[in-house]
C-alpha cells in the first residue's frame, strides 16, 4: 500500500559552509568549489549534492563534503533550511545548510588540485550561486553567536597562544576591532587560561606571554554554572 498518494515530491540537498581561521593572515576563509553541472556550471558554490534514498541529512552532508573536499570525519551542525520557490532553476530543491569552523591547516595542500576546492577571505568573496550568499551570511550570524557563548575559539589557535593572537581571531569573526584592555580583562577573569613561564619574541622585541587554553578547568567551572560570555566592544 503506498501512503501519501498524489502528494508532490521534491528534490532535497544538503550544502557544506566551511569556514576556517588563517592564523598567518588573520582571517576567516570559506571553503568553495567550481560547480562541475548545470545549472550554473563553472560558477563558484559552497560544496553541495542531494540527498541519496538510502541515507540521512547528517550522512549525506558528509558524504558531499568528503567527494568534493577531501575533508573527513568533521563535525558539522545543521544550520538552516531553505525552501524557496526559485532558489534553484533546475527544479524545486529544498536545500539544508551544515557549516563548520576548523584550522586552515586541516584542508591537505592538495585539495585544490584533486577536487577544485579553493580558500578565499570572507572579505572578498566572488559572487555564489542560488541563494549560497545568504547561507553564507546566516551560517556567518550562528557562528558569530556561538563564538561569543562557548570557547570554541581556542581550538583554532596553536596549544600555546598569545592574547594578541586570540584578540586577532575574535577581531576576524567579528569584521571589527575589539577594545583591547575590555577583552583581555574579560577573557583573564574567566580564569581558564594558564599563562606560561615563555613569551613569543617573532613579532616583538619585548615579546608577549604565552598561555593554553585549560579545558577541564572550563568543564569544571561549567558543571559549577559558569557561563561562557565574551561578547565584548
Amino acid at each position: 500500500m503506498k501512503l501519501y498518494k498524489g502528494s508532490h515530491k521534491h528534490l532535497v540537498a544538503v550544502d557544506c559552509i566551511i569556514f576556517a581561521y588563517d592564523i598567518a593572515e588573520k582571517e576567516i576563509k570559506l571553503l568553495l568549489i567550481k560547480r562541475s553541472i548545470e545549472p550554473a556550471k563553472g560558477k563558484w558554490s559552497v560544496a553541495g549534492g542531494f540527498v541519496q534514498d538510502d541515507e540521512s541529512l547528517d550522512a549525506a552532508a558528509s558524504r558531499v563534503l568528503k567527494r568534493l573536499t577531501g575533508l573527513d570525519h568533521m563535525h558539522l551542525s545543521q544550520s538552516s533550511t531553505y525552501g524557496s520557490l526559485n532558489r534553484d532553476p533546475g527544479a524545486r530543491v529544498i536545500s539544508v545548510s551544515y557549516s563548520a569552523l576548523i584550522k586552515i591547516q586541516d584542508l591537505s595542500p592538495d585539495a585544490a588540485g584533486l577536487y577544485h576546492a579553493h580558500w578565499r577571505s570572507i572579505l572578498k568573496l566572488p559572487e555564489l550561486i542560488f541563494d549560497h550568499g545568504t547561507m553564507v551570511a546566516d551560517a556567518l550570524e550562528n557562528l558569530r553567536e556561538q563564538i561569543k557563548r562557548k570557547p570554541v575559539g581556542f581550538e583554532l589557535l596553536p596549544e600555546k597562544f598569545t592574547l594578541v593572537q586570540l584578540q586577532d581571531l575574535y577581531e576576524a569573526l567579528y569584521q571589527r576591532p575589539v577594545d583591547k584592555r575590555n577583552f583581555r580583562k574579560k577573557i583573564l577573569a574567566m580564569n581558564i587560561l594558564e599563562k606560561l613561564d615563555e613569551k613569543e619574541k617573532e613579532t616583538s622585541r619585548k615579546g608577549a606571554w604565552y598561555y593554553r587554553f585549560i579545558r577541564e578547568r572550563y568543564q569544571v567551572l561549567t558543571r559549577n554554572g559558569f557561563y561562557f560570555n565574551l561578547d565584548v566592544n
